[in-house]
């Protein structure tokens, strides 16, 4: 990226200011730029360049000094939090914020892991990936079972951004034309290990009601002209996305969106610029700009545009809101509903099975695929609810082989012992949970009374728990995948349920909080996602979520934010914002 890119201190009233730099922050400030308007992109952290900064890429764990383990008392200090996370480890640390410098409270007798990535790209550098559209079942299914608000849209009326996110970013997968699982506009998918091929195979006999498919996924199995043009290639499936690509064969912020905008020339980028709170003013009714406090001096500035667009996470943009007040909203900024900080949802991912395949001696695989397949929620529509709870699951699926890091721990001695070892063992193969939280009003996220940080902020205080209904469903979760097993044939079967100490946030999928709805009374934003309350105020990461649904919900970022994008522009040229 070119220096001047960079911008500090500017008089310059933009068009519109992007709040965030990750998936949704992303692809607001490419389509803005892309419409010609003038555009400032607000990142709290540090600068991160394509390829150069991805300091951990291609080093093998020999080249870390205890093997991409961190070190204890760093762990402890800076990233408690943080290394709970998959994709936490030596090589990968640098993109995850650091506990120490941004602390957060929980509520008596809860808990909630707050990941974060405070840098250029945020979490699109971080993220697993998996690209699902929502179904009309999910749009429709507060209003089917009467648990939270009606989402104010419908498949419809999102499925051509879908189309328009999905073409640019590169979504492999497979047409499996299932109700419940829109299709993509894909790129060919991965390839079947011989054991996941016979699972299927069983499954389909089994349960025809479970199909199981490739997981879709945003890497790319075949590029495109357009992402050749993007300087974009093939994956090269080394499943170490989290270290940085400099193949862009994933899709990110710095691959993707961040140069599409930059080469427009309409957009300038505000590194380590903590957004403090939001420029009201009441006599008309609009957002003017942002106030930030910067990362390192503490030194504060102003910045200001036509429009303002929040995507600095679900519970960042929150928190902005929340610290926002005026004489009009001394509650927070737009929330005149009473609902801003409610109903935070995220995945529950607490319950799986597995056990051993026979046979297959002869097949190993090639390469790390980064995905896996996976089964769709069979439950989707109250008719297949269980009775004992609301909503359903996904179940993802995986295959591997025993290695040398599983059988350490096994008993043996000796030459026969260490010639083992060097051999790939038996298969496993294991079905892990992915289930829908339900929308709770006593979910919530407020600003703590007097706890602040380093910025002076003050810090949020969550409230989050799993509820009944995710426990039951975790329960059936786990009692569904040891039978599914069993009855495929494979052996020494074990199934688990976590929900007990695996707290809401480690799924990294938290939604809600500043929720979309028709009725201003009992929501933050309308169905374009912009503010009830204030017109040129918009909010579209997943703060805006009225579900949690059950897939994997940065690929309905995408399609909302620039769904967003199109309409605010649109007000913006008819002079109604």
């Amino acid at each position: 990226m070119k220096d001047d890119l960079y911008i500090k201190q500017t008089n310059e009233q933009f068009d519109a200011i992007v709040v965030g730099s990750g998936i949704s922050g992303g692809w607001a400030a490419k389509e803005f730029c892309e419409r010609g308007f003038k555009t400032l992109m607000i990142e709290r952290g540090r600068i991160v360049e394509h390829r150069k900064d991805y300091i951990g890429e291609g080093k093998g764990p020999w080249q870390f000094a205890n093997r991409t383990k961190v070190d204890n008392l760093l762990i402890e200090e800076q990233f408690k939090t943080q290394k709970l996370c998959y994709a936490f480890n030596d090589a990968t640390k640098h993109f995850f914020g650091n506990d120490r410098d941004l602390p957060y409270s929980t509520h008596k007798n809860t808990g909630f892991s707050w990941i974060r990535a405070n840098q250029l790209g945020g979490k699109s550098l971080l993220w697993h990936r998996q690209s699902y559209r929502f179904s009309e079942f999910d749009f429709n299914a507060n209003k089917a079972d009467g648990v939270g608000n009606d989402w104010p849209i419908r498949y419809n009326d999102l499925a051509p951004w879908y189309s328009h996110v999905e073409k640019h970013a590169g979504i492999s997968g497979h047409a499996d034309n299932l109700s419940q699982l829109p299709n993509s506009d894909f790129l060919p998918p991965f390839e079947w290990t011989g054991p996941e091929k016979l699972m299927q195979e069983r499954f389909a006999q089994l349960h025809p009601d479970r199909p199981m498919i490739m997981g879709r996924a945003a890497h790319l199995t075949k590029p495109s002209e357009l992402h050749i043009s993007q300087g974009r290639v093939q994956c090269q499936a080394r499943n170490e996305c989290q270290k940085g690509c400099s193949f862009g064969a994933y899709f990110s912020t710095q691959s993707s969106t961040l140069p599409a905008a930059a080469k427009t020339g309409n957009l300038h980028i505000a590194p380590n610029s903590v957004v403090e709170s939001l420029i009201y003013d009441e006599k008309t009714n609009r957002v003017k700009g942002v106030r930030v406090i910067d990362n390192d001096d503490l030194t504060t500035r102003e910045y200001f545009a036509k429009v303002v667009f929040l995507c600095a996470s679900t519970l960042g943009s929150t928190q902005i809101l929340l610290n926002s007040k005026s004489k009009k909203f001394p509650n927070g900024l737009a929330n005149s509903s009473g609902t801003l900080g409610h109903y935070l949802m995220d995945h529950n991912y607490n319950a799986g099975a597995k056990g051993f395949v026979e046979g297959f001696e002869n097949e190993y695989y090639s390469g790390r695929r980064p995905t896996s397949p996976y089964i769709p929620n069979f439950q989707y529509e109250p008719s297949r609810y269980k009775k004992e709870y609301k909503r359903g699951y996904a179940l993802s699926a995986w295959a591997h082989r025993e290695n040398w890091q599983g059988m350490s721990s096994q008993d043996g001695i000796g030459a026969d012992f260490k010639q083992k070892m060097t051999q790939a063992g038996r298969w496993y193969f294991g079905l892990s949970a992915q289930g829908e939280m339900l929308p709770r009003f006593e979910n919530e996220v407020a600003l703590h009374s007097t706890k602040k940080d380093k910025w002076g902020i003050p810090q949020l205080h969550i409230n989050c728990t799993w509820s009944d209904n995710e426990k039951f469903m975790m329960d059936d979760a786990a009692k569904t995948a040891h039978q599914m097993l069993e009855k495929a044939g494979l052996k020494n079967v074990h199934s688990y349920t976590s929900y007990d100490h695996r707290h809401p946030g480690i799924a990294i999928h938290e939604v809600g909080t500043a929720r979309m709805g028709r009725d201003p009374k009992d929501s933050v934003l309308n169905g374009f996602n912009q503010s009830h309350d204030i017109p040129n105020l918009f909010v579209t990461d997943g703060a805006s979520f009225c579900s949690s649904a059950v897939v994997n919900p940065s690929l309905t970022f995408m399609a909302l934010t620039v769904r967003a994008v199109d309409y605010a522009v649109n007000e913006l040229k008819q002079k109604r914002i």
